[in-house]
């Protein structure tokens, strides 16, 4: 039987703009051997998201650079196949060791996760860091009421799908999307979710007062640019802007001019307020008790979009940045054997 080998993928240069298969490299090495105390992990599916393409970019920011020549991180959930005094083999972990196929460690940046309330690799999605994004974002942050009319920009993403349908089971009746496809419309709408493709419309702030023409309440901010500047135009007096991503911005070399509206903020009392879901892991064990709850009562469904192989993992970041996702954007990495 063959030995089998480690692969991870390393930053090869620093993208300008939309990342390209030469800004990444695809390395082989022995894997691991586990040392005292130390448990070996085989990833079975990593996560790719926004943040990560700041991260390329040698600028200050709320996380580190990742470095040329390094392999890449990011969120991944493996199974334990040599265990400690912690973890026994067989047992799933989430980890931030992504963008490679095996690692070793102490235990201690290890999180053991249940498959009996949702296959592993929900843990990256709804059940995981976008799943908490969308709930502390929605909750804590935005402060979201029963009565309120809420737009959510990509909403067929992993964090603005899973927003669109925890307004929905709080109780909140005008839950609307955008979103760049027919598909992905399609898919909100098959929830229960009004949806709009935004590629449709020369008018896109008319196109929101069409679907919602009370106004926008709270506003779930994952685009910005245009986007944000149309939902400025729809907000009601003491209206709630939570600012989640600007993915709209991320590829661009020089910052883009600001929404032309921030007027109305003054205007209409509007409050904007941005957040990173590292400032909120308090909320961990609340969100995974009402999610897991919702799901097992159907008023949150996932959806994947799946990339086979770690090679593809480059390919998969950059489909995420030209919408070729719908909901969570994975790489499987493994047969789960």
């Amino acid at each position: 039987m063959a030995t089998p080998k480690n692969h991870d993928i390393r930053l090869n240069k620093r993208p300008v703009g939309l990342p390209g298969p030469a800004d990444f490299e695809l390395a082989e090495t022995p894997v691991p051997v586990p040392g005292s105390g130390q448990v070996l992990v085989r990833n079975l599916f990593m996560s790719v998201d926004p943040y990560m393409r700041g991260r390329m970019s040698e600028r200050s920011s709320y996380v580190a650079p990742f470095q040329v020549g390094e392999t890449l991180s990011g969120g991944a959930v493996g199974k334990v196949v040599d265990g400690n005094s912690r973890f026994t083999p067989g047992d799933y972990v989430v980890s931030q060791n992504g963008w490679r196929e095996w690692f070793v460690s102490d235990g201690s940046d290890l999180r053991k996760v249940d498959p009996a309330v949702a296959p592993v690799q929900a843990y990256l999605g709804a059940l995981g860091m976008p799943g908490l994004t969308a709930y502390a974002g929605l909750k804590r942050v935005g402060q979201l009421t029963p009565e309120d009319r809420v737009f959510v920009s990509a909403a067929a993403g992993a964090v603005g799908s899973v927003a669109c349908q925890i307004a929905r089971a709080m109780g909140c009746e005008v839950v609307v999307g955008s979103v760049g496809t027919d598909a992905k419309r399609q898919w909100l709408e098959s929830l229960g979710i009004e949806a709009f493709n935004y590629r449709d419309t020369d008018d896109l702030a008319g196109t929101i007062a069409e679907h919602m023409p009370g106004g926008i309440d709270l506003d779930f901010e994952n685009v910005g640019g245009a986007h944000l500047e149309a939902a400025l135009d729809n907000m009601r007096e003491q209206g709630r802007i939570v600012l989640c991503g600007l993915i709209d911005q991320y590829n661009d070399a020089e910052p883009p001019p600001g929404p032309r509206n921030l007027d109305l903020l003054l205007k209409r009392r509007l409050a904007m307020r941005g957040f990173i879901v590292i400032d909120h892991f308090d909320l961990f064990e609340n969100f995974l008790q009402d999610m897991s709850r919702w799901i097992a009562e159907g008023k949150v469904q996932r959806r994947e979009t799946i990339v086979n192989g770690i090679e593809n993992a480059p390919a998969a970041l950059i489909g995420l940045f030209r919408g070729d996702n719908i909901g969570k954007m994975l790489v499987k990495l493994a047969d789960d054997d």
